[in-house]
């Protein structure tokens, strides 16, 4: 009895080290690479920075368009860059904090470096983890020097007294325990200078810094697994919006929207207005164009562009097996097609040049995934207002009058029409997609 006693006492002294070990590992993966905010031995706060130039503050002003903070710092109706946005993902409701110098709600008392430290290494002021929906783990690959613009120009901004709204997190992604096993599996801060390719031109080089960093391109177009990690093996091979019934297709796949064969003069002009005679944005990706891409310079437009014509692409397997159409969806769908689609798009799907897209031989039509044709039939779809495309034509929502069943079927008569080869989609797939909303 005793020996058993000894042994049970042993074992159980053999995974308290190794959970020990464990959790001290967690814990350094959460620090490695972190310079310290204060000093160790008077721990007076970093003094800081010089003050700042007007140049400095017009390069953050920049650089904060480039990555399209408004975008998520802002809530509808709300005071710019004040937070407040609710953003939804698979674990529940992330709220954006406040970027405007309020001393009590904002940013007034961030100093540059823990401000460089948010951004690099996503901890907040006073060292909690920061949730990786504010994506930091693109953000780690800014440079000092941009991040401390962005810094500048945000202290710039005139204080706006919001309190940030607390998460709605389900447990246990809701603790910092869970985010420092989080961070420990998949985050790693970086170093921007080793992302360099000295083979590569410098315009890839600057496009690559762009859409790695404040771009955060990979956020969007790329698969992530259960944990809401993302892959680099699968980095921008196309990513689902949870919650928003969108799909960002690969950048890596002709079959979707991947621009290798473009003109680089067609991607830069799609970046810039929102459309060319290629495609036109739509969803998500029109509020990237509104809120950001329209404003960048056109040397950087070039650079993004040419990196993304660089990309390797792969070749893109339909997700379902084409069937024809059965007869009753399609004597539907090609009536509601009539009805409301094909005064604008054409009998034939041929559109109309310089207003509204073909829907024949259209991609965006024939993407395995159809969330994008199903989210803009019900409920419309807008190119962004931009000075190369000052008045965009719209399609409007066609949920009030048109079921799901309808949807269902014109979106499957679109997919298989005029030579078109996409598999239908079903009426649950359109009500799956309405509650992802």
């Amino acid at each position: 009895m005793t020996k058993r006693i000894v042994l049970r006492l042993k074992a159980i002294g053999v995974l308290a080290g190794l959970l020990l070990g464990l959790v001290a590992a967690v814990a350094y993966l959460n620090v490695r690479g972190e310079d310290p905010i204060r000093d160790a031995d008077t721990h007076a706060a970093v003094p800081r920075p010089t003050p700042m130039s007007t140049e400095q503050v017009a390069r953050g002003r920049y650089l904060t368009q480039v990555g399209n903070c408004a975008g998520c710092h802002t809530r509808q109706g709300g005071a710019p860059l004040a937070g407040g946005r609710g953003l939804a993902t698979p674990f529940g409701t992330v709220y954006t904090s406040n970027l405007t110098p309020d001393p009590s709600t904002g940013l007034g008392r961030w100093s540059e470096a823990e401000f460089w430290r948010a951004m690099h290494h996503g901890r907040s002021k006073d060292g909690r983890l920061l949730t990786p929906a504010f994506p930091y783990a693109s953000y780690t690959h800014v440079t000092r020097e941009d991040a401390n613009a962005i810094y500048a120009y945000l202290q710039s901004l005139p204080p706006v007294e919001q309190a940030p709204q607390a998460h709605a997190l389900r447990f246990p992604y809701n603790t910092q325990a869970a985010l420092a096993v989080w961070r420990a599996l998949y985050f790693r801060a970086a170093d921007p200078a080793a992302t360099l390719d000295n083979t590569r031109s410098p315009e890839w080089n600057r496009g690559a810094y762009l859409a790695r960093g404040l771009g955060h391109c990979v956020e969007c177009h790329s698969p992530r697994n259960a944990l809401g990690a993302t892959s680099t093996s699968l980095e921008l091979t196309g990513g689902g919006l949870s919650g928003q019934g969108w799909y960002a297709p690969s950048l890596a796949s002709a079959q979707e929207a991947g621009v290798s064969y473009w003109r680089t003069e067609d991607v830069v002009q799609l970046l810039k207005t929102g459309r060319t005679a290629l495609a036109s944005v739509q969803g998500p990706m029109a509020e990237v164009v509104y809120g950001s891409t329209q404003h960048w310079t056109e040397s950087d437009l070039f650079a993004l562009s040419t990196y993304l014509q660089a990309i390797p692409q792969v070749q893109t397997k339909p997700s379902a097996k084409l069937e024809p159409l059965p007869g009753k969806v399609q004597v539907q769908g090609a009536a509601v097609y009539d009805k409301h689609c094909a005064q604008c798009h054409g009998p034939q799907g041929q559109g109309a040049t310089g207003a509204y897209p073909a829907l024949a031989g259209n991609r965006a039509v024939t993407l395995a995934r159809s969330d994008n044709l199903i989210a803009i039939v019900r409920a419309g779809g807008f190119a962004p207002v931009t000075p190369g495309n000052p008045q965009p034509y719209g399609m409007p929502p066609f949920s009030h009058v048109l079921t799901n069943a309808d949807i269902a079927a014109v979106v499957s008569y679109i997919r298989t029409a005029w030579g078109n080869q996409a598999a239908p989609v079903s009426e649950l797939e359109v009500l799956r997609l309405e509650t992802a909303h």
